[in-house]
């Protein structure tokens, strides 16, 4: 795979609690690259996040234990855990903490980095207008920008091939933590982050 720089992270950055691996995926970029080819790959650096954990959370999707649809919460970590909301948009997390935890963290917008014209070509399809600023600025953006859907459940960030998120050394400017938005339980808890430097953050 031909990555704008760095190596996908280790499956041991991921194997923490999702509070932990959350701020730390500030700055890192998550790529989506389907065929190993340039004219192909998508990615953006992520600027916002907002941690899930597991049973004792009661606003993840894993409070309740296992199901079909949240199973890949549930397995190793380093994997993606994909989900659709309001039957028609995607989300990516990734899968944090041993398995059978059910920690993941979700990617809520990207700068967007690499094959910004793909990306707004695939955003175009909902037949917005849309900025670069405007491109990544939420979740289910992010995911119609780089591609990814329900069959990407479960694939593997720490594989050099697909979707992955790596490291290429660029730290965020202003870390911000937070209450977590779009919910109605577990408001209270401070498990959203983002780089407030950044405008592709979906909001301040």
């Amino acid at each position: 795979m031909s990555v704008p720089a760095g190596n996908p992270l280790p499956r041991a950055f991921y194997e923490r609690p999702a509070t932990d691996v959350a701020p730390d995926l500030l700055g890192k970029l998550l790529v989506h690259d389907p065929d190993g080819s340039a004219e192909t790959l998508r990615a953006g650096r992520i600027v916002e996040v907002e941690a899930y954990c597991g049973e004792s959370d009661p606003a993840a999707h894993s409070r309740s234990g296992p199901t079909a649809r949240n199973s890949s919460m549930f397995g190793p970590p380093g994997h993606l855990y994909v989900y659709l909301i309001y039957g028609m948009h995607w989300c990516a997390n990734a899968v944090c903490a041993p398995a059978g935890v059910g920690d993941a963290v979700l990617v809520r917008a990207l700068e967007p980095i690499h094959g910004v014209p793909l990306m707004a070509a695939l955003r175009s399809q909902s037949r917005r207008q849309t900025s670069c600023r405007d491109l990544c600025s939420g979740p289910a953006k992010l995911t119609q920008a780089l591609g990814i859907e329900g069959a990407h459940d479960g694939c593997d960030l720490t594989s050099a091939e697909g979707i992955s998120i790596c490291d290429d050394g660029r730290m965020p400017a202003e870390v911000t933590q937070a209450a977590r938005i779009g919910i109605s339980r577990g408001t209270e808890l401070p498990w959203r982050f983002y780089d407030a430097s950044s405008p592709h953050v979906s909001t301040r």
